[in-house]
């Protein structure tokens, strides 16, 4: 089995995510091949050979970040003392291609190929979620999506994230087989 687990980060919070999601489904089957990639390295023959697409992105003003909110979170994060790492994945991310983009180069597939969305987004309720409108463009592209959309929290703007999220991502990857 190959997964290919693509991802959107701007703070560090959702690689964290992408990467416990890959060591839960290591743990699951240690012999699953699996690629976990930014998306500004996720080219369209490497999702065309998985078995199982995982894609996720932070929360951004209710949804799926865009250029502006991704462009305003680099600012800020730029302004902020002593965040040197995380200013310049930031700035890394808002000068690349997000999902948005990403997902309007992805290729159709045939049904049968499954995938799965996750976010990371605030703790209130009124934070939304990417995850939602990540599994809509993913069946739009005619995926099988095999579990509901996931949202890991991070506590504050930019984390870290909340305790036990990690594990629960673990857990979610391991599930997803």
């Amino acid at each position: 089995m190959h997964t290919v687990i693509v991802y959107e980060s701007m703070y560090g919070n959702t690689r964290e995510i992408a990467e416990a999601i890959a060591d839960g489904i290591h743990r699951a089957d240690p012999t699953a091949a699996v690629d976990c990639l930014p998306v500004a390295d996720a080219d369209a023959g490497l999702t065309r050979s998985a078995d199982l697409l995982v894609v996720g992105g932070p929360t951004h003003m209710h949804g799926m970040s865009s250029g502006m909110s991704r462009r305003m979170a680099a600012s800020a994060e730029a302004k902020r003392e002593g965040h040197e790492e995380a200013a310049r994945e930031a700035r890394e991310t808002a000068g690349g291609e997000g999902l948005r983009t990403w997902f309007r180069h992805l290729s159709d597939t045939e049904h049968g190929t499954h995938a799965a969305a996750f976010d990371t987004r605030g703790a209130a309720a009124s934070s939304g979620g990417a995850a939602p409108g990540i599994a809509r463009r993913l069946e739009h592209h005619h995926y099988d999506v095999v579990a509901e959309p996931e949202g890991f929290v991070v506590e504050g703007i930019d984390g870290p994230l909340r305790t036990g999220e990690l594990d629960r991502a673990r857990a979610w990857g391991a599930a997803l087989l």
